[in-house]
């Protein structure tokens, strides 16, 4: 299995060159935007003050040969935020699309595309020399509304087929991996009840790889789970679905590790879990990375998140197999975290206002290290 080529030096200053067009442009488009009633919310037009690398230098400066550095993108924060698309293309050389893939944001309506955001984040990659990670082809959210759970099997199988395929073969050669199934698994480690199970059986997660495959040859097909960063019996159960799957001959290449983490409990054991995956034959990717901590935050609070960033960071590069770290969003003005859990935020690299983090300071200084010592 091949890894994204790492960016040449004139590539770097192609991209660098591109960060002062891309801001401009990103600026002008913020006027005028902002939704009335949320001042500053998620849909309202941010200023924040111009964004200066760190002089220690940046995470895909010194990300290793081949290892991607990634972010999920929200194309919000492209249009309103003026900061956000120098931070973008400065610092990161993978980008996945956070929602503008999932299948209802896709096809609102049958045989109806809506290419119009996945294309632009797709765009935006290759002007800035990043790789793109697709997210994602099979899933129990974001179904369209009319997918219908009474359909027979047989036609539910075919619609299934149509969308995988679609997507697949409209992004080919341009996005270097998928997230072929996700979270396919319930807390317990059986296979989660969803539609497709209970309509389809379990066949379906192998169909859904033989049919990506079919679309794109040269695409990596992963499938993405969370709970699974460190030894639990929900990785457990990941590890043996994956090991059965192989063994039948459906084309899983990755597993991807989400990341959606506590502060106070990180997970346990994340180099050694990812080691005994690429044990099966695979590559391995930490997807989703935040780190979350109890607001208001302290300066004890992300001191600790910046130890757990740092250490699910020196896990990948630890395990050759790694093939990249991405982390869900950037800034906290874009988190999903404040949302979804109460009393919870500041998970990101970058605070609202596109200040640089500890946690930004400690990705920094493990990638420098690693590079004087040549690990």
């Amino acid at each position: 299995m091949t890894r994204p080529r790492p960016l040449t030096a004139a590539g770097l200053l192609v991209a660098a060159a591109l960060v002062v067009a891309t801001v401009l442009l990103a600026g002008m488009a913020a006027v005028g935007t902002g939704r009335a009633g949320d001042p500053g919310g998620a849909g309202a037009a941010r200023s924040a003050p111009a964004y200066t690398p760190s002089a220690a230098g940046t995470l895909r400066g010194l990300a290793p040969a081949g290892t991607l550095i990634g972010t999920a993108v929200d194309p919000r924060g492209l249009n309103l935020d003026p900061a956000y698309p120098g931070v973008l293309a400065a610092e990161f050389n993978a980008v996945t699309a956070e929602n503008a893939m999932k299948w209802r944001n896709l096809e609102p309506s049958p045989g109806v595309y809506a290419w119009a955001g996945g294309d632009q984040i797709v765009d935006l990659a290759r002007r800035n020399g990043q790789a793109v990670y697709g997210h994602t082809l099979v899933w129990h959210n974001d179904v369209p509304d009319w997918v219908s759970p009474d359909w027979p099997a047989q036609r539910l199988r075919e619609v299934l087929r149509r969308h995988v395929t679609a997507v697949v073969a409209h992004y080919r050669g341009r996005v270097w991996a998928w997230d072929v199934v996700n979270e396919v698994l319930a807390e317990d480690g059986s296979l989660r009840d969803t539609l497709w199970l209970r309509k389809l059986g379990p066949g379906y997660v192998a169909d859904a790889f033989r049919w990506a495959r079919q679309a794109d040859p040269d695409a990596r097909l992963f499938v993405n789970e969370y709970g699974t960063e460190g030894r639990t019996a929900k990785a457990d159960a990941l590890l043996d679905l994956v090991r059965r799957l192989r063994a039948d001959g459906v084309p899983v290449d990755g597993v991807g590790f989400q990341g959606h983490l506590d502060a106070e409990r990180p997970p346990e054991d994340v180099r050694g879990n990812l080691r005994r995956f690429a044990a099966l034959g695979v590559r391995v990717a930490v997807t989703e990375l935040d780190v979350r901590v109890r607001l208001p935050a302290t300066a004890e609070g992300l001191r600790r998140q910046a130890a757990v960033y740092r250490e699910v960071l020196r896990a990948c590069l630890d395990v050759a197999a790694c093939a990249s770290v991405t982390v869900w969003g950037f800034t906290d003005a874009r988190s999903w975290i404040p949302g979804y859990h109460q009393g919870y935020g500041a998970a990101c690299l970058f605070d609202a206002d596109f200040r640089p983090k500890p946690a930004h300071a400690a990705l920094l200084d493990e990638l420098a290290a690693r590079r004087r010592t040549g690990g």
